[in-house]
């Protein structure tokens, strides 16, 4: 393995690539320690703490942690997100974007020069419903901002949206010039820099008996679970649906081409941990309104009922992660493109016919592990919600069957309290990305006739002499 590890740093290329990654995540880690000026940031902290099982603390995890201090890189990479699903979903009802983004590289080039316009804009919005929520908000007496008016307005709003500007340019940055997907990088870092604040959670939890005489036996099932979790996310990772391909023989000048076997191989979670953060930012949008209309008469119900661990947010993001894995798999993946490829290098699917007949057959089989890819991360998404914050399903209407859900255990409605940085959400994006970057430094190392870091990845040997 040391070897291996060496063989990244014989690469110019390649060694310039990773330490250019890891300046760029150091600017970002440096960032997250720069405060916004005239927040009280031990209230604010407190404030977070006694938060953590709600929609604040999910938030905060995708930030890493700099929301709940309030640093100049609180927003993160979130109205990036937001801003790129809006203009994805619009390239689907709105022709103009949809011919704009089939005209290759200059009209990906224009949908993501608008994409960083309304990220701008996103986070004025976000950043002034900070502002002015902060100056509201108390905790025991003493305000939040030590002096409040416009000009603090001012400052937020600049000095938060200045920073989510430079926090996108540091994730393309690193998608351009380093190893890996920038902004699934920039989560990954502030996923991992919590991780030592979760298990010094659980050592105090096993210190001070949190639950009784339960607490050890719990604490190594939960230990068990978080591994079986792992494991889980790297089989499924890893797994596809391979479709077997023939390729015809054809006579090329005095040369016969073709006559081999070969697979087509789909993934079976093609979207990663997309479909994931998609349904997560756009269910953050109503938490950020309710700041402003959970004392109305009409929205406050609404907003409620779409508060952490509620039954209709519970369905909402259900639906949510299914939805966004279909439709980034439709994004990434064109099954009529796949076949007309096929057909003029005269491949075929033994059994189907070239041509429309061959895409609908592959478009079946991706329809039917998509699925299969949603529910893995529904499964997995939903572990830290009941870990943390249970299912209130006895706050359901006396017709849905509210009353009978008040007899379950107080774990199952109120959760067990335990930090989600062992959850299924942020293991997945962890293993994900490690996943997806060792991968990337292992195709550049095989190309140089390097050994990868994978026990079926070797060098790549020469013709052999007999």
């Amino acid at each position: 393995m040391l070897e291996k590890l060496a063989n990244i740093f014989r690469v110019p290329d390649l060694r310039k690539r990773i330490l250019f990654t890891l300046a760029m995540l150091a600017v970002y880690r440096l960032g997250g320690h720069i405060p916004t000026p005239g927040i009280n940031a031990d209230l604010l902290q407190q404030f977070f703490q006694q938060n953590q099982g709600t929609m604040l603390g999910f938030v905060d995890l995708f930030s890493g942690g700099m929301l709940r201090r309030l640093t100049i890189f609180a927003l993160g990479i979130m109205p990036y997100i937001t801003a790129s699903i809006i203009l994805q979903l619009l390239t689907v009802v709105y022709e103009p974007l949809a011919k704009l983004q089939k005209e290759g590289e200059l009209g990906r080039k224009k949908i993501t020069q608008w994409t960083r316009y309304l990220t701008i804009i996103l986070s004025v919005m976000q950043s002034l419903g900070i502002a002015i929520t902060l100056e509201k908000q108390t905790s025991a007496g003493s305000p939040f901002v030590t002096d409040p008016g416009w000009g603090f307005i001012l400052m937020t709003v600049l000095t938060l949206t200045t920073g989510s500007g430079f926090v996108m340019w540091l994730g393309e940055q690193i998608t351009e010039r380093g190893i890996g997907n920038g902004m699934s990088l920039l989560i990954f870092a502030g996923i991992v820099v919590g991780l030592p604040r979760g298990v010094a959670d659980l050592v105090d939890k096993v210190r001070t008996d949190a639950w009784g005489a339960f607490t050890a036996p719990a604490m190594i099932i939960l230990i068990a679970l978080m591994i079986a979790v792992v494991a889980f996310i790297v089989y499924v990772e890893r797994s596809e649906r391979r479709i077997p391909v023939q390729y015809a023989k054809r006579v090329v000048g005095r040369k016969i081409m073709g006559g081999q076997s070969t697979h087509l191989p789909l993934r079976v979670n093609s979207g990663g941990v997309m479909p994931v953060i998609f349904a997560s930012s756009l269910l953050t949008l109503p938490q950020t309104a309710g700041f402003f209309l959970k004392d109305n008469r009409f929205f406050g119900p609404l907003i409620r009922n779409l508060s952490w661990g509620e039954p209709l947010y519970t369905v909402l993001y259900v639906f949510g992660i299914i939805f966004f894995a279909y439709f980034y798999v439709s994004i990434v993946f064109n099954p009529n493109d796949v076949a007309d490829n096929m057909r003029k290098y005269g491949g075929f699917i033994p059994g189907i016919r070239p041509g429309q007949r061959t895409a609908n057959f592959i478009n079946e089989v991706l329809t039917r592990i998509t699925l299969v890819g949603g529910l893995y991360l529904v499964a997995i998404s939903l572990i830290p919600e009941w870990m943390i914050a249970g299912i209130h399903l006895n706050h359901l209407p006396v017709w849905l069957g509210g009353n009978f859900f008040e007899h379950l255990p107080t774990w199952v409605t109120n959760g067990l309290g335990v930090t989600f940085y062992f959850g299924g959400t942020s293991l997945l994006i962890v293993v994900g990305v490690a996943m997806d970057t060792v991968q990337q430094v292992e195709a550049q190392l095989i190309m140089r006739h390097y050994e990868g870091f994978t026990p079926r990845s070797g060098r790549i040997r020469g013709r052999r002499a007999w």
